[in-house]
């Protein structure tokens, strides 16, 4: 186990900690909850978080990994390539060879560099159809990581987040119960104590009538927006900046 004394996180929604609120007015998220395991072992620990909801894979290369390489931390995370593999002609092929140059680029600094695959979409109506080109994707992610010597979180493995009760009613960003098992996955890549990452959800049965509703909700409340917003080319993080944008001392 390596003992790391500073930490920066790249990347979209999932990494900025959508839907997973805190104390400060600012989302919580997998990353912040690392920090904090993190710092418990080290006063001196610095956290700086870049991430910024609906951003690209291409924004997050040209945006925030030139920023962690002067920043020379101990550890990045780098999940990235989500919100483009939702968008029609994106090519998970093209996408990986770009991914691999910022992960290049990350490790030539000296840093362990975490990388994540994401959820089995087969659960989710938006994402189901495009299920062969995010295990494509994946899998690419899963040769750049041996390559590279990176760390892999793999929640592709975790059961306990196909359970819609581990994310928001936006069913595309986790709530604190899915924030929390990610922690505690990626703090047992690193080989840091912390709660299991597996979770048994205790049996509920389903209404199909009220799953009907909930898939009426979901399409009016956030789908017709998602799809809305993609169609006038506007992003949910447009002017929006990272809420750690230094690597500062975590307390």
């Amino acid at each position: 186990m390596r003992h790391y004394k500073s930490f920066v996180a790249l990347g979209d929604s999932f990494t900025e900690g959508l839907n997973d609120p805190g104390p400060d007015g600012h989302y919580r998220g997998w990353a912040d909850r690392v920090a904090e395991r993190l710092a418990a072992d080290d006063p001196s620990f610095r956290y700086a978080n870049l991430a910024v909801r609906g951003k690209l894979l291409d924004q997050i290369i040209a945006e925030q990994v030139p920023v962690a390489v002067e920043m020379a931390p101990d550890l990045v995370s780098f999940c990235a390539g989500g919100n483009d593999l939702l968008r029609p002609g994106s090519d998970p092929d093209v996408m990986a060879k770009k991914l691999a140059g910022a992960v290049r680029d990350l490790r030539a600094g000296g840093a362990d560099v975490l990388l994540f695959t994401g959820v089995d979409p087969r659960d989710t109506p938006l994402m189901r159809r495009l299920r062969g080109r995010f295990a494509v994707f994946y899998l690419h992610l899963r040769s750049i990581a041996d390559l590279y010597g990176c760390r892999l979180v793999d929640q592709w493995s975790m059961q306990g987040l196909r359970d819609w009760r581990a994310w928001s009613p936006d069913r595309l960003h986790m709530n604190e119960d899915g924030h929390r098992l990610v922690a505690a996955r990626v703090l047992d890549v690193l080989g840091v104590p912390f709660d299991d990452w597996r979770k048994d959800w205790p049996a509920q049965r389903a209404d199909p009538r009220a799953r009907r509703r909930e898939d009426a909700q979901w399409i009016r409340e956030h789908l017709v927006p998602w799809v809305s917003r993609r169609l006038r080319g506007v992003s949910s993080g447009d002017g929006l900046t990272p809420k750690r944008p230094d690597l500062t001392p975590w307390i």
